[in-house]
């Protein structure tokens, strides 16, 4: 069942965080998906968004603050599969994907600022499960994320 952020802002804009429009695209065939927000904080180096989305996704939606980087790509479609195959509802990315044809097709919500070929440093720095902050939003572990093409809203609480 698809939940649409215009509708979740007109029953809950009380409770609710909506992200200030500053460019997200969609780029996985899922254009609508929701669930736990779980971050990672990176800058240009993707190991633990590799390592992150490795794990049981179910029910949860990745958030990465690539701190706005257009440099390199945080994901492209491995991880992308890889995603998929463990669940994952969809991934939200302060900064670039890669692949973005092949993303395309796959059955995984995708949103970040852009696209670049160029891959991200293989060093695993950063932090998983922290509070991240861009966007006008503080994206908090255990709290809920609601994307579709209108954009992105975020709640302390599930709503639906």
């Amino acid at each position: 069942m698809d939940i649409y952020t215009a509708d979740l802002c007109d029953d809950f804009i009380d409770v609710l965080q909506v992200a200030t429009p500053i460019g997200f695209k969609d780029y996985g065939a899922k254009k609508n998906f929701r669930g736990e927000i779980v971050t990672v904080k990176c800058f240009e180096k993707n190991p633990l968004v590799k390592q992150t989305l490795n794990t049981d996704g179910t029910g949860k939606v990745l958030v990465v603050d690539g701190g706005g980087s257009l440099n390199c790509a945080l994901m492209g479609d491995n991880l992308a599969a890889m995603g998929i195959k463990n669940n994952w509802n969809g991934v939200v990315i302060f900064g670039c994907i890669r692949d973005s044809r092949e993303i395309a097709t796959m059955d995984i919500g995708v949103k970040a600022l852009n696209t670049t070929p160029r891959k991200s440093i293989k060093i695993p720095e950063g932090e998983v499960n922290v509070k991240v902050s861009f966007a006008d939003i503080d994206f908090t572990p255990g709290h809920y994320i609601y994307c579709d093409e209108d954009g992105i809203v975020v709640s302390k609480t599930k709503l639906v």
